[in-house]
This record gives structure tokens, sequence and C-alpha cells, in this order.
């Protein structure tokens, strides 16, 4: 018997439409879109229609908390301590925007150069002109060894801003270490959990992380428009955003422009009125990985990278994931010549992947997809290299899907 025919996992396929006419490999950048979306911008627009205005008092205002607090337990988190904001270049900039970097003793931020670099950007634009930016560098493109990160970090340092699992290689770091190493020397730490929240175990709470940001679109299949922030929520009044808004404030009715006092709960780092839409398509697919269990699912990926893993090598192409299985989230990328051209071509088979400047092709199997889907697509590479249909492909760099 095959390991399809035993995959329990697969009885969910039926609730992704797009699974239907391709093989999709792609979760790692958008997850395949739960059928049950449909239903809940249908309430959307139903709420909108037959409610207008008196929406907000029916559900409304308290929806990025509510959305936030169904993430939450995937993540370890306690119920409040997770809201829901539109992305997280604006996620960044709202925490960053209230933290203290007034200490002259602590003028270094340690982040590296396998985050994704709109975090790097956000980084760089909040800081105040004295804080520094200290960026841990790749010895082999595809990890940041911890040594390396634990040795940048000093008395010096006010924030370590790096990526729990790195987007191109799906390395997963010793954010441990990390966070141990900070505390000890007074530092804080936020981490990007894109690649990381519905495919890996992760508990905020036991790891006594700081600040978590990560993102729904990808393994949670919830569509873009949809970011999370954890706070620790002893740090949770600490912060004091200067991005803000009207649904931060503790009586945004009383529009009072000259006092702003700060709500004291999650939507203390709320700031003006929300993409409502978003947030109802965000919820199928994270109810969806809460039935399933990140456990099994995360089973199931060590399974499936490690045939991926095996595939490549009996193809003779590189692995530009790690080969631990501790170390390796839920991505492998396998580069070989013509990577791009043939990522294209791939596309236009039906096999849905996508490509990474300096790694290669990603390949991300979510508990959807079969053992057999996978092997069909090293079937489709070998037939695409031998007739050369990568070609018409190799004169273009157009990045989007």
């Amino acid at each position: 018997m095959t390991p399809d025919a035993n995959d329990a996992l697969l009885r969910w396929r039926g609730e992704f439409p797009i699974l239907e006419n391709t093989t999709y490999l792609i979760s790692n950048s958008l997850g395949a879109m739960p059928r049950a979306v449909y239903d809940r911008l249908h309430d959307y627009a139903d709420s909108w229609a037959t409610l207008g205005v008196r929406a907000w008092g029916a559900g409304w205002w308290e929806l990025k908390g509510a959305v936030g607090d169904k993430i939450a337990p995937l993540m370890g988190a306690p119920s409040g301590s997770v809201l829901v904001h539109e992305n997280a270049s604006l996620a960044n900039s709202i925490l960053l925007s209230g933290m203290d970097f007034s200490d002259p003793r602590r003028d270094q931020v340690v982040t590296t150069d396998q985050d994704f670099p709109s975090d790097i950007y956000s980084l760089r634009a909040m800081l105040p002109d004295h804080m520094q930016v200290h960026v841990v560098r790749s010895r082999d493109g595809i990890g940041i060894k911890t040594a390396d990160l634990l040795d940048a970090i000093s008395e010096r340092t006010r924030l370590v801003s790096i990526s729990h699992v790195l987007f191109r290689s799906a390395y997963i770091v010793d954010v441990q270490a990390v966070i141990e190493k900070a505390h000890r020397v007074g530092a804080q730490v936020l981490l990007n959990g894109y690649h990381s929240v519905g495919v890996i175990p992760l508990d905020v709470t036991a790891l006594g992380v700081d600040f978590y940001i990560g993102g729904t679109l990808k393994w949670l299949c919830g569509g873009p428009g949809g970011v999370f922030l954890y706070v620790r929520p002893d740090l949770l009044t600490t912060l004091h955003p200067r991005i803000t808004g009207w649904f931060a404030h503790q009586q945004p009715f009383a529009f009072d422009i000259d006092h702003f006092a700060l709500r004291e709960d999650a939507y203390r780092l709320a700031n003006g009125t929300p993409g409502i839409a978003s947030l109802y398509a965000i919820q199928p697919g994270v109810e969806i990985i809460a039935q399933i269990g990140v456990a099994a699912i995360r089973e199931k990926s060590l399974r499936q990278t490690a045939l991926l893993i095996d595939l490549a090598d009996r193809a003779g192409y590189e692995v530009r994931s790690p080969r631990e299985p501790e170390r390796r989230a839920g991505t492998v990328t396998i580069s070989m010549p013509n990577a791009y051209a043939i990522s294209r071509a791939l596309i236009a088979e039906q096999c849905i992947v996508d490509y990474r400047e300096g790694a290669g092709i990603r390949l991300a199997p979510h508990f959807y997809n079969s053992d057999a889907e996978l092997r069909r697509t090293f079937e489709v590479i070998a037939r695409i290299i031998a007739e050369g249909s990568w070609q018409p492909f190799a004169a273009g760099r157009s990045f989007v899907t």
C-alpha cells in the first residue's frame, strides 16, 4: 500500500478548489484557498448589505482581536495577546515606533542577511539615527550559524530582529539559544514567523519570545491582508507607538483631539480602520489548521520534504535547504542550470512552484499534497530539461507567478 493510501490528511484536499487542476507546491508563498472562503466573504457582504454601519457593533469592531484569538493557540500564545494587522511592514513599523531606543549604551540591532528584505527595510526606516544595524551573514547561503548570531549579541544590543525560519531555504534558526543570550544581556527579540506558524510546532510562551510577527497567507491558508502580531503580555504597556490611530484610543468615540490615552490590551497597537473583508477570509484556513493540528502537519511535512531531498539527490540537483530534519521547515529549495526558466516551464505545466534569486526553485508541500504529486513534479522537471521546453522562458525575469 502506498503512503498516500494511508495518508489521513489527504481527506482535506476537497476543501481546496485549486487542487482540482494543479499540483500546488507553493504554500510557502500563498497557501491554497479553502472553499469555505466563498461562504465567509458572502457572510461579510451580507453583514454590510443588511446591517450597514450597524455591522461595527455586531462584531466588526473587535474582529482584529477575535481573529487573533483563533491564531493564538497555534503559536502557544494566550488569549488577548495577538492582534491582526494588514501586512508585516505595517506591523513591524507600529511595533518599532513604540519601542524605546533612547539608551545610548544600547545602540545596536542585530539581524541577518537571510531575513526577508521588507523586514530590513522597515527596521532601517524606523530606527533613530544613532542606532546601528549589525547584519550577521550566512556562511553558505542556506543557514545562519548559531554561534555567529550569539557572538553578535552583546551589552550594546537593544533588539534582535530575525526570522524564525529563513525564507529562501526553510532553515530553522535556533531561536531558543538566541532568546536566552539576548535576555541575558538585557536585549529583546522580535521574530518573523511567516514560514513557521502552521507548519512547525511553536510555543511563544515557552520560548519567552518578546515579539512575534507572522502572516496568514502562507501555511495558514488565510490569504493576503492578514498579519498577526504577538506581544509578550507583560511588555504590552511598555510600548508607546507613534504609528497609531483611533482604534488604539481608550475612548475612540469621544473624538478628543487633545487627549490620547492608549488602550492597555492588544488594541494598544491598532491604528486606523481595518480591512474587514480579509478578516473574514482569514478564518477558514486557520480553523482547518487548528482541526488538523500542527503536530500532524509537521510529521507529514518532515516525511515529504525528506522525499523531495531524496528525489533531488537521485536527479543530481543541488539541495539548498537543510538536510537535518530538526533544522528544516516546510520547504525544499533545489537548484540546477536554468533553474529560473525551468520554474516557469513547471508553472506552464500546472506545477505551481516559485524561484528565489540566489537560491533556486522552492517546493513547498502542505498537508493537502500527495507523495504522487511530488514524484510527478520531478518527472516533469526531467522532461522539461530533456525536451528543452524551458528555453522560451530563459530570456525574461518576471518573478510574479
